[in-house]
């Protein structure tokens, strides 16, 4: 087991290496450690999306100005103008880890202003397809604890999640407050887990928010993220996966694309 140390230039180690949080903002690999001569527009929308991104940029005309170059995939950066401003659109992979890392190079390359959406599960009987803005998130995913200091949840920023809430109210779009809690195991959401994420005031699942939201603080950018509800674990003894929430996949794209030319 290790000591816990404290000495300059090194860092604390303890019995939990999560808990070994660094806040030293070097690295010896960077977000833009490829030296790439683009600059992306300070506005980015980030979308837990399939394929039907990529139909949408070619239906909209949307110009592919990088992508993000990963081992098992190629993720097209696209920049769209919506009422004469150019706002950036990309693909999320989906888990906390992959998320994370794709959103920190887009940060390094100018975007500033960040607005995600994607899927949840519910945990309460909440019906599919209804949006949710996260006011907090709890992290049981691994990534947060490299962004930010141990802490149980990791409040969303107050300013962001307000433009969110005033613009879906000027546009009549019903949505809920949450706090959602962030895992990395999606199989080992146990009826356990549930109850007592349950208790703590959770009413929905999502495997990225809290790192996302620990990521762009660090990174001093702004976040603010809109779930809506796909598959449904309100019942411990019959798992429901719904339709997955794909018929809110392009709306949602669309209203970020709307809601964050106002921010």
């Amino acid at each position: 087991m290790p000591e816990a140390v404290k000495k300059d230039g090194e860092c604390a180690l303890t019995q939990i290496a999560l808990t070994e949080f660094d806040s030293d903002r070097s690295a010896v690999i960077m977000p833009r450690h490829e030296g790439l001569d683009i600059k992306l527009p300070e506005k980015l929308v980030y979308v837990f999306l399939d394929e039907c991104i990529d139909r949408y940029a070619e239906k909209i005309g949307a110009k592919c100005i990088a992508r993000y170059d990963s081992l098992t995939k190629k993720y097209p950066v696209y920049v769209t103008e919506v009422r004469g401003e150019k706002i950036a659109f990309c693909q999320a992979p989906v888990g906390a880890p992959a998320a994370t890392m794709v959103m920190d190079w887009l940060i390094g390359y100018g975007c500033k202003t960040i607005l995600a959406s994607g899927c949840c599960g519910a945990l309460e009987d909440i019906d599919e397809n209804i949006f949710l803005v996260p006011s907090k998130a709890l992290r049981d995913e691994g990534t947060s604890f490299h962004y930010a200091p141990p802490s149980r949840f990791i409040e969303l920023d107050d300013k962001m999640r307000n433009l969110i809430k005033e613009g879906m109210e000027r546009r009549n779009i019903n949505y809920r407050e949450c706090i959602t809690w962030s895992t990395d195991a999606f199989f080992r959401e146990t009826p356990a887990k549930i109850e007592a994420r349950k208790a703590e005031g959770c009413t929905v699942v999502d495997m990225e928010c809290s790192a996302l939201a620990a990521c762009a603080k660090f990174r001093d950018a702004d976040y603010g993220q809109i779930i809506f509800t796909a598959d449904s674990l309100a019942n411990l003894d019959n798992y429901d996966v719904r339709g997955w929430g794909k018929d809110s996949f392009v709306k949602a794209l669309e209203l970020c694309l709307d809601l964050i030319r106002d921010f």
